[in-house]
């Protein structure tokens, strides 16, 4: 794609055709404490958008921990990471800060529209303005065929309905493993 091991000035069109094909990414955070939990977190269908050329924003699913939300409101830290696993190997890494944009916040009504429909279960959009762009080889990394979506989230996003949800997160998501404020 653009060589091994390089830095980009902005997302460009390769770039952004890349994230677009691209079925999984990672997003890594960790807290300001030493003693702290670093969290990776894989994600999938269909969430990530390059907004422009530094940057990206994704979906945030309901989900058992809040990790993410509770470092990126902490010290704004994060890494996105997309590995091609069908196709020419390469690897992306997006570097930045990360803003935690919930229901109640203005700017997520407006992000919304870029997502298309959907499900129940969103809790917030995570937004990036990335700092470093970089792409390596991903030799190491190997081919895998995708084939389908996973429906387990959505249905039980659906069983549970808008107030059983929020429940949830009052339960699971108001703070993070290392005790950080989360979903408050």
């Amino acid at each position: 794609m653009h060589g091994m091991g390089k830095t980009h000035d902005a997302i460009d069109d390769a770039l952004r055709h890349f994230v677009k094909k691209q079925h999984v990414f990672f997003v890594a955070t960790a807290p300001a404490a030493l003693d702290g939990h670093v969290n990776c977190s894989p994600k999938g269908l269909d969430t990530l958008r390059v907004l422009g050329p530094r940057t990206v924003a994704y979906l945030d699913y309901t989900g058992s921990g809040a990790e993410t939300i509770a470092h990126l409101r902490e010290n704004g830290r994060i890494v996105i990471m997309l590995c091609a696993f069908e196709g020419p190997p390469n690897i992306v890494r997006f570097h930045g800060r990360g803003v935690v944009l919930t229901p109640a916040d203005a700017s997520f009504a407006e992000l919304l529209p870029h997502f298309g429909p959907q499900p129940l279960g969103v809790r917030s959009i995570i937004r990036v303005d990335v700092e470093r762009i970089s792409d390596s080889c991903g030799y190491g990394v190997p081919r895998l065929e995708f084939r389908e979506e996973r429906t387990q989230l959505r249905l039980w996003a659906e069983r549970k309905g808008e107030e059983g949800l929020e429940q949830y997160q009052r339960e699971k998501n108001a703070v993070s493993i290392d005790g950080l404020p989360g979903l408050v």
